[in-house]
C-alpha cells in the first residue's frame, strides 16, 4: 500500500498510478476541503502545499508524491480556523460562495511565507486561482492585511490608490451588483 504525508500524518492509500492527488485527499482520506473545480490545473480550487509549494492536485498524480514529501491541505493549516490567513478572510468577508476559497488561502499562505509584505504585482503574480465570484480586492485586502499583522482592517493600495477600508470595499462591491 502506497503513503502520502498529509498534515503531518503518514497515510496509506490505494489508487492507481495515475490518480490525482485531489481524489485521493477527498474520496480515500475524506479531506473534502480541497475542491475539485476544473480538471487541468487552471482555477486553482483544488490548491495544496507540497513541501510547502502550492500545487494544483487535480493534475498531479498521487504516485509521484514521495511518502518523505509534506503535503498540507486547507485542513492543515489550523484545527480551529485561527491561521492568520484564515482569519484575515473572515475578518474581511472575502468569500461569496466559497468554493474557490481554501485554493485562495493555500496560495495566499505560501506566498506570504515567501514574501511576508507582498506588493500588489507580487500579489498578481501569486494568485492565479480564479474565483467566479470576483472577490480579488477583498483577497487582495485579506492579504495585504496579515502583511500588516492583521491587526488592521485596512490595507494600502501599492499604487498610491489609497487605502481600502473593509467597510468601504464592501459597500463598493455592494453598490457594483
Amino acid at each position: 500500500m502506497a503513503k502520502l504525508n498529509v498534515n503531518g500524518k503518514v497515510q496509506d492509500y490505494q489508487a492507481d498510478d495515475g490518480t490525482p492527488l485531489l481524489w485521493v485527499l477527498r474520496e480515500q482520506l475524506g479531506l473534502t476541503g480541497t475542491k475539485y473545480g476544473c480538471g487541468i490545473a487552471q482555477c486553482g480550487a483544488c490548491t495544496v502545499h507540497i513541501d510547502g509549494v502550492p500545487t494544483r492536485s487535480c493534475v498531479m498524480p498521487a504516485s509521484a508524491i514521495k511518502p518523505t514529501q509534506k503535503i498540507t491541505t486547507i485542513e492543515g493549516l489550523s484545527k480551529d480556523g485561527s491561521h492568520p490567513v484564515q482569519k484575515a478572510w473572515v475578518a474581511l468577508d472575502v468569500p461569496q460562495c466559497g468554493f474557490c476559497q481554501s485554493g485562495m488561502i493555500m496560495a495566499a499562505t505560501a506566498l506570504l511565507k515567501a514574501k511576508p509584505n507582498p506588493t500588489d504585482k507580487e500579489i498578481d503574480e501569486a494568485m492565479t486561482n480564479i474565483c467566479r465570484c470576483g472577490t480579488y480586492n477583498r483577497v487582495r485586502a485579506a492579504i495585504k492585511s496579515v502583511a500588516a499583522g492583521g491587526k488592521t482592517k485596512k490595507a494600502q493600495n501599492d499604487n498610491g490608490g489609497g487605502i481600502i477600508h473593509v467597510a468601504d470595499l464592501a459597500e463598493t462591491e455592494r453598490s457594483a451588483s
